[in-house]
């Protein structure tokens, strides 16, 4: 009898140990929530991937609330409307105030051909090395121009050069959910 209980007691201290690993591989850490999301109004005039020129229909711009920030390109495909390309980095910093700088760490790209989590493309990331800049006083909304170059893991380059129109960027805050130092914006007033 005691035989059948310790290997009954083995069975469910394994099983209890390997519970969290498993659960931990199968449920992705969700994503942090965007607090900012800024959509600009322009022009590309250049955006090259692997130095092929593609054209651009609409640059965005969004951080969450751990700071993570994104400027995304949707390419003008007429054969795929999920290609969207991001230049993606960490610790964005305002050397001044007309300027915000987002040193690049990965690349995120979507087509239709990507598989999908709620009905959307989850993007393929790819590692890269580079930097974006934003030009443009934030406070006021009013952005000059944007450029981002970028190369991957694999020796692709990114390039990124548009100009606005004079439109004031449209801006959507969202309530910040969690606390501690909140990131670097660059449409927050420097002081």
């Amino acid at each position: 009898m005691t035989m059948k209980f310790r290997r009954q007691a083995f069975a469910l201290a394994i099983a209890l140990i390997a519970m969290p690993a498993r659960a931990s591989e199968e449920l992705p850490r969700p994503e942090p929530d965007t607090i900012i999301f800024a959509m600009m109004s322009g022009k590309c005039r250049t955006f090259k991937v692997g130095g092929r020129d593609l054209p651009c229909r609409a640059v965005a711009f969004s951080q969450n609330e751990e700071g993570r920030a994104n400027f995304t390109v949707a390419i003008n495909d007429p054969k795929d409307d999920s290609h969207i390309i991001t230049f993606s980095g960490d610790n964005g910093r305002r050397p001044d105030p007309n300027v915000y700088e987002l040193p690049i760490d990965r690349m995120l790209l979507k087509s239709k051909d990507r598989p999908k989590a709620d009905g959307l493309p989850v993007p393929s990331i790819e590692l890269a090395t580079g930097l974006c800049r934003q030009a443009g006083n934030f406070v006021t909304l009013e952005l000059s121009s944007i450029s981002c170059s970028a190369i991957d893991q694999n020796g692709k380059k990114y390039e990124l050069q548009y100009q606005s129109d004079g439109t004031p960027m449209a801006v959507r805050r969202i309530k910040r959910m969690r606390v501690g130092s909140p990131a670097v914006s660059p449409f927050d007033d420097v002081k």
